[in-house]
């Protein structure tokens, strides 16, 4: 008996299905999954930047342009280095378009991503660093997420393995690696970078949170973690992929990040020692009580009430003329 519950856990079972029908529509859970991580880094955003100072849902604003051209970078990421799925002879170029198939990748989201953010940032006033170590923590959430996409469309799991939380793929799936046995068990990189991403939001919030890390050097923590889990990630991953010099082109483009990260994060501390003066620019800033602030000072003055009666206009008026005559029987003494 204990043997037999033994084998009952000793492997993690992979979904029997990947997308479910509403009548004429298909609804594949990869999309779900993708959709409902943007969701939570969108709330998570935008109430951290609230606490920075910002205007309520500008995140929206910023997202308007960031997400599609995330989503467009990841496909154009992904297709560039697997071109032999889609381009030669006896492939479909249209699966080029079929991103809910699966087939995306996160730096390549990172790219068109920073390029759109980039772009909502000038459009709505907020600091680009402002945004970026805002999103941060619920960047690493969505990704978490997302990887559960993975787990329903049986893919990018690890290399074969005999550890009790071994991932089942179906044999008849396109994936599953020729010459091997059904039954075979596999890592589950999926879980491992869940974890690995879970773990690192409760870090990016700590240290974000009692070292007080602005000017982007969250985003360049952010980028160190996840680039370090996914060199180990991708090291053990065995679906094909683009070699250069040795390596995949994934764990290349993890060391960048890895490298990069430590530039922003060692260079924005020595340009940038103190913390920032407000979540937006000079000239832009936004304040709930419909003030401006002013360029030259650092008084809020407040233009959201203006007189709109005439015994406050009259009430003015009186004050502006014997502020008048105080000063011209100054003069005359």
């Amino acid at each position: 008996m204990i043997s037999a519950a033994a084998s009952v856990v000793a492997s993690i079972p992979s979904p029997s299905i990947s997308y479910f029908d509403l009548g004429p529509l298909r609804i594949h859970i990869y999309a779900l999954c993708i959709i409902t991580g943007i969701v939570v880094a969108l709330l998570m955003t935008n109430r951290r930047l609230v606490k920075r100072g910002a205007e309520p849902w500008v995140v929206v604003d910023i997202a308007l342009l960031a997400v599609p051209l995330a989503i467009i970078g990841a496909r154009i990421y992904h297709v560039v280095t697997h071109g032999d799925f889609y381009f030669g002879e006896g492939r479909d170029f249209w699966a080029v378009f079929r991103i809910w198939e699966g087939g995306i990748a996160i730096y390549g989201a990172l790219i068109g991503g920073a390029i759109g953010a980039w772009l909502g940032c000038r459009w709505t006033g907020i600091r680009f660093w402002t945004f970026a170590d805002a999103l941060a923590p619920g960047l690493l959430l969505a990704q978490a997420i997302g990887r559960f996409g993975n787990w329903f469309n049986q893919e990018l799991f690890g290399l074969p393995t005999d550890v009790p939380w071994g991932l089942e793929i179906d044999s008849d799936n396109p994936a599953f690696p020729p010459g091997l046995e059904p039954g075979t068990l596999f890592h589950p990189t999926f879980l491992y970078e869940v974890l690995w991403n879970g773990l690192g939001v409760l870090v990016l919030l700590w240290v974000g949170n009692r070292f007080r890390l602005q000017w982007g050097r969250l985003f360049a923590l952010y980028l160190v973690w996840y680039s370090g889990g996914r060199i180990l990630w991708e090291s053990i991953r065995i679906d094909p992929s683009d070699i250069f010099l040795g390596l995949r082109t994934n764990v290349w483009a993890a060391i960048f990040g890895v490298v990069l990260g430590l530039v922003i994060f060692f260079l924005q501390k020595r340009r940038h020692p103190g913390l920032e003066p407000s979540p937006y620019v000079p000239g832009r800033e936004w304040h709930p009580d419909g003030a401006v602030q002013s360029q030259d000072t650092d008084d809020f003055v407040d233009v959201s009430d203006p007189p709109t009666s005439e015994a406050d206009e009259a009430s003015a008026t009186s004050a502006a003329v014997s502020t008048t005559r105080q000063q011209h029987s100054s003069l005359q003494q």
